[in-house]
């Protein structure tokens, strides 16, 4: 079953324009199965090199970094310095990102750390952006607006392998501050769509598991519509689609009756996932996603992924309608660029689960119209964090 998707994170998260459609990158490297490293992986990897610098007074060649998902993996490490002598204060490190075949706009791009010693700083790790990276001036991505755009999971991920890195200093009582910055960072953005989502001057740092997989790879497809031929080949009956690792974890406990070959990640290809479950005969599909690929999946699109189309922020307003929000609140709504946004500004009204319903509904009679069959379905939808949030039956109004 295919991994969850390591740039699929919100802040990368929309279309382009219709009439400039671009694909994340321009280079034209030979498409195949093999896996890179995210953004987040390699400021890590940078972070770790600077802070080994501090305490052997010397920046390694090369490190090991503990990625999101567990892996302990071996990074090459260039242009390593120190400054300070005797105990020393400040340490260099850069981590080129190789993005395999992923066609990945920050493919090659230098991750870069500075890592500061801070004498009777509190036992702190500090975490910052620097030039390159892009700075949150809106609402809606779930990261501090004026902040830098390291998403969660990779924020946490630098941190913790610092904090390990570092113990010896931190110990002390000493803080360690990280900059993450990426030379040319603001031009490979313009390859984002991140000022639409209003991320200004640079890309942002992600990652969920540390490993870019080639999802826009005809190899991907292949290997949704296998793992669903294993499942009926086990004589299995249902099949659960999910978008990622996270949402596959969440469905696999709200259906522990189910064996593992069930649970399939299609990640972005809907399409291909109902092609195949059909054509096994499954009796019921499942989907688990969250509110994004939900609205995705509400628009009829045969693949959810950011470049194919923009999203539907007039359902998502029609759903916020539906539910009883307020009529600024609609049209904010309907002017923002993610459907983050809506889940969020409708929760502090008390209408998350009303508001999901709604639009898993709408999501389900879509898939239906688009994928026609004797099948039942059930969409189980969960937040950011994985945690439940309501399953809709067909036939369940609002």
């Amino acid at each position: 079953m295919p991994p969850e998707a390591a740039n699929s994170a919100p802040v990368n998260s929309e279309a382009p324009p219709p009439a400039e459609k671009v694909r994340k990158g321009t280079a034209k490297r030979e498409r195949g199965n093999r896996t890179g490293f995210t953004t987040g992986a390699n400021s890590a990897a940078a972070a770790v090199a600077a802070t080994q610098g501090l305490v052997q007074g010397q920046v390694p060649a090369q490190i090991f970094c503990r990625l999101p998902n567990g892996q302990e993996v071996p990074f090459q490490i260039t242009d390593g310095r120190v400054e300070g002598e005797g105990m020393p204060l400040r340490a260099h490190a850069v981590s080129i990102k190789d993005a395999g075949d992923d066609p990945d706009a920050t493919h090659g791009a230098h991750m870069t750390a500075d890592v500061v010693r801070i004498p009777g700083g509190g036992g702190q790790v500090i975490l910052k952006g620097g030039p390159g990276v892009g700075v949150v001036t809106k609402e809606g991505l779930g990261l501090e607006v004026g902040g830098p755009a390291i998403n969660p999971v990779p924020r946490r991920n630098i941190s913790d392998n610092v904090a390990r890195a570092g113990a010896a200093i931190l110990a002390a009582g000493d803080s360690l501050e990280v900059t993450i910055s990426v030379p040319g960072g603001e031009e490979m953005a313009k390859k984002t769509l991140n000022a639409r989502l209003g991320i200004l001057g640079g890309i942002s740092i992600l990652g969920t598991t540390g490993i870019v997989r080639p999802y826009s790879t005809a190899a991907f497809r292949a290997s949704v519509v296998q793992a669903v031929d294993v499942a009926a080949r086990q004589g299995q009956t249902s099949v659960v689609f999910t978008t990622g690792g996270r949402t596959e974890k969440f469905a696999m406990k709200q259906l522990p009756q189910l064996q593992e070959a069930c649970f399939v990640q299609m990640g972005d290809f809907v399409k291909a996932a109902f092609q195949s479950a059909i054509k096994r005969k499954m009796q019921h599909v499942y989907i688990g996603a969250m509110v994004g690929k939900l609205t995705k999946m509400g628009q009829g699109l045969a693949v959810t992924h950011a470049w194919k189309q923009e999203i539907d922020r007039d359902l998502l307003a029609a759903c916020a309608t539906e539910v009883g929000a307020p009529a600024d609140l609609v049209e904010e709504i309907r002017n923002a660029e993610t459907a983050r946004f809506a889940a969020e500004r409708l929760a502090l009204l008390g209408l998350t689960v009303p508001f999901h319903r709604a639009l898993a509904i709408h999501a389900m009679q879509s898939l239906r119209a688009c994928h026609p069959g004797p099948y039942q379905l059930t969409v189980l939808v969960c937040d950011f964090e994985g945690q439940f949030i309501c399953r809709v039956e067909e036939g369940e109004s609002v």
